[in-house]
């Protein structure tokens, strides 16, 4: 097996097997701000193309995330590094908890701002639906 994924698979009907990468596959390195001098605006960034796969079944995880800030370090994100940082998710085995929380931290991180939340609206999974919130703009 390839190094890049992850050892364990996840057995399914008819003796299918799907196999994906770790967590260490997020790059948040991908993440690129720009200055901006406006610490009392509201911004908000929404897409609908996140995806990721359930650990627990291997099939896809697909959601709407929903990003609000405060940018009170001086900076915003930069929307292609944002899509780029998403797109590495997208093999990643990563409960949908999980993803929000990551999400969070990485952004929090880079933005340097206590006011950030990350919400994330995933499609119906076995009649249930799931969205998830991280942060506070307090």
């Amino acid at each position: 097996m390839a190094a890049n994924i992850m050892e364990e698979k996840l057995a399914k009907a008819d003796g299918k097997e799907f196999s994906f990468l770790s967590e260490d596959h997020i790059d948040s390195s991908f993440l690129e701000t720009f200055d901006f001098d406006g610490k009392n605006q509201y911004i908000e960034t929404k897409t609908r193309e996140f995806s990721a796969v359930c650990p627990f079944s291997g099939l896809p995880d697909l959601a709407d995330v929903i990003i609000e800030y405060y940018p009170e370090g001086g900076k915003c994100v930069e929307l292609k590094s944002l899509k780029y940082y998403f797109v590495s998710f997208r093999n990643v085995g990563i409960y949908q908890e999980a993803a929000t929380k990551r999400i969070y931290d990485d952004l929090k991180n880079i933005l340097n701002t206590p006011k950030i939340r990350i919400t994330t609206i995933y499609n119906t999974r076995g009649g249930f639906d799931t969205t998830c919130v991280e942060g506070a703009l307090k």
